[in-house]
């Protein structure tokens, strides 16, 4: 029903299949008022729409259509449609004459693809009290809509006010029940206040509670200012009335916030409308026209930044754009900053390496899940007893070593000299400091950012630079990192033989090998005697033999990360600890796996819960027999959750 096509962060493109066609999420859904269309928003890119089966039903003339033609008919869309089940005008009024299994019976009735329960919207600001009850309201009649559906995919709505528990708890139980989609509701409130930061909660205490193999709809979320944050906090489809409710006000939508008509001297896009008309145009024009031409560019705007949020998943850079569209309005970098909060969680989902390059634009970059990797990824790495801290030269620094050093500073002592148990790391912004062995690894060698050092980030890796004194007999640095960052240090270093910086080839796949694989994959990888064979063109390590000239592994150029050969994954199974790095099928898909197939997410039975998405992994069987080994498509949560779809891109088989 539901597959992911791409990720980055939280975020995911993928493929919801109704009845009535495919759906490629990120969607929004624009909202059709029944009997009341102007536009054909088919024509624009909808894929999706959305309309209200309580305005059908309480109409008999829209009724009576809906029930002998089906909902597609009357109001002229072919493609998927989902129907609201009337809970905002519950939301508005108080109450309405309808039924939760009466609505849902009529949403089956006019041939709707996905349905909606009748849930209860509880607004923000309201007693823990109220919004309790009315939670197990909403819960109890999810439960009690499984009775009365037949055909269409079921919706179920995540409610609990501004109570994240009860947020959580919502989606805990939703999440127990055999329906399809999850909308996140009674939302608008929060967004028409800016009150974005609440946002983050609210959306974040749902999403990580919920089912990763179910599509995740944000209610009310119309404006193209919010797409790219709620896409990079896991939300999938997005429903629109804002562009015909800004557009019967005479505003113009945009990623960076709204303009209004009068204040207009020049067109804000390039979209048709805003090609063929100048704002006097519009001005001139009666109201009922003004509106559809103003409506049709929302539309456009609002399409063209889903596009745009769908490229960026692609190309790995989803969060530079975050960074990029939050910058419109104060309150959004403020919700930006606080998402920060749940770095943990978002982690879990950022694929191990991307296409695109890290950009830092500012001190939010530091928070981001990459950097969070990192830091804890390079705690856990074996460490030596000395630590010498260099300034980042060209990238990659081993390759552009520094011949001289200048003065040094230390911290500790060590009876220790010259490169005798020495590590050396480059001071790093947004990593803070990089290994030597590290340097090629994705993203540390494929970061970019400003010469001159924000204020912020000179306080992180002054932080950082603290801390790894605590870790180490001594640490040597370089003089003009004690003046940049003002680290306070006076006691002078000086070798007592002249040191030659270099890099220890030996050294550094072992070292990238932990670092990928986990502790100890070094020395069980590359513990024999070896071939290391470099790029005739680059200079840079492609391949590492053994003495019997088997392949181990293939060092990827583009990222610094190990392939490995069958040698190589054999070697890793027989010394790292079930279930490590590994994904368990079961007995039908044994075969499939041993002949080289890719593995399908309904066939694996566990898996090493530390899993991201595009790590190399081994794949074995029940009884821990190496079968054969890939790339994971999917992280360790996704992998055990998915019925549907590919989970491992199998590499080799027949181990």
């Amino acid at each position: 029903m539901f597959q992911i096509k791409n990720k980055d962060s939280l975020g995911r493109t993928g493929i919801l299949k109704t009845k009535n066609g495919i759906v490629k999420t990120p969607a929004l859904m624009p909202v059709i008022h029944p009997g009341k269309q102007k536009i054909n928003v088919k024509k624009l890119g909808a894929e999706i729409v959305i309309t209200n089966a309580y305005i059908i039903y309480k109409n008999e003339e829209l009724r009576e259509k809906a029930s002998l033609e089906g909902v597609h008919k009357l109001i002229n869309f072919d493609g998927p449609i989902m129907t609201d089940s009337g809970s905002f005008q519950l939301s508005e009024y108080g109450d309405i004459d309808i039924t939760n299994p009466e609505v849902i019976e009529f949403q089956e009735l006019i041939g709707t693809d996905i349905g909606t329960s009748l849930d209860i919207p509880t607004p923000p600001n309201v007693t823990r009290n109220q919004a309790e009850k009315e939670l197990e309201i909403t819960i109890e009649r999810a439960q009690e809509s499984l009775k009365y559906r037949k055909e269409i995919l079921l919706n179920s709505v995540v409610q609990g006010s501004t109570f994240n528990d009860l947020r959580s708890y919502c989606a805990d139980e939703l999440g127990k029940l055999d329906v399809e989609l999850h909308p996140i509701g009674a939302v608008v409130p929060l967004m028409e206040s800016y009150r974005y930061t609440d946002l983050v909660d609210v959306v974040m205490s749902s999403v990580t509670h919920l089912p990763d193999s179910r599509p995740r709809h944000l209610m009310g979320a119309g404006h193209p200012m919010i797409f790219a944050l709620a896409v990079a906090m896991g939300c999938d489809l997005f429903d629109s009335a804002a562009y015909i409710l800004y557009a019967e006000d005479d505003r113009f939508l945009s990623p960076s916030g709204t303009y209004k008509l009068e204040n207009l001297q020049e067109m804000p896009c390039s979209c048709e409308i805003c090609c063929k008309y100048t704002p006097d145009d519009l001005r001139s024009m009666e109201k009922k026209e003004r509106k559809l031409l103003i409506a049709e560019h929302n539309l456009n705007i609002s399409f063209a930044e889903i596009r745009i949020i769908k490229q960026a998943i692609a190309d790995g850079n989803l969060m530079e754009l975050v960074e990029q569209r939050c910058r419109a309005h104060p309150r959004l970098l403020e919700a930006y900053r606080h998402l920060a909060n749940y770095v943990d969680d978002i982690e879990k989902y950022d694929p191990l390496y991307k296409k695109s390059a890290f950009f830092y634009s500012g001190p939010e970059s530091l928070k981001r899940a990459e950097v969070y990797r990192y830091l804890n990824k390079l705690d856990k790495m074996p460490k030596k007893s000395r630590l010498l801290i260099l300034s980042s030269s060209r990238k990659p620094y081993s390759t552009y070593l520094p011949e001289k050093l200048g003065k040094l500073y230390h911290i500790g002592t060590s009876t220790k000299s010259g490169d005798e148990d020495l590590q050396i790391m480059f001071v790093d912004i947004p990593f803070g400091l990089i290994p030597l062995e590290l340097d090629e690894v994705y993203p540390l060698a494929q970061n970019e950012s400003p010469v001159i050092t924000d204020e912020t980030a000179c306080e992180f890796i002054k932080n950082l630079i603290e801390q790894v004194t605590e870790d180490y007999e001594e640490v040597i640095i370089e003089g003009n990192l004690n003046e940049k960052f003002d680290l306070g240090l006076y006691c002078e270093y000086e070798f007592k033989e002249e040191l030659k910086l270099k890099l220890d080839e030996k050294d550094k796949i072992t070292s990238v090998a932990d670092y990928q694989f986990g502790k100890g994959a070094g020395a069980a990888l590359f513990e024999s005697k070896l071939d290391i064979v470099k790029s005739k063109k680059t200079g840079k390590i492609r391949h590492v033999y053994d003495d019997a000239e088997n392949l181990i592994a293939t060092m990827r150029a583009s990222d610094g990360f190990f392939v490995l050969s069958k040698e190589g994954a054999r070697r890793l199974h027989s010394r790292m600890e079930y279930p490590q790095n590994r994904v368990v099928v079961n007995q039908d898909s044994e075969p499939f796996a041993r002949e080289g197939k890719s593995i399908f997410a309904k066939f694996v039975i566990d898996c090493d819960r530390n899993i991201r998405a595009s790590e190399e992994v081994l794949i074995v069987n029940e009884n821990d027999e190496l079968l054969a080994f890939g790339k994971s498509l999917l992280n360790s949560a996704e992998i055990l959750d998915f019925k549907v779809g590919q989970a491992i891109k199998t590499r080799k088989g027949g181990i």
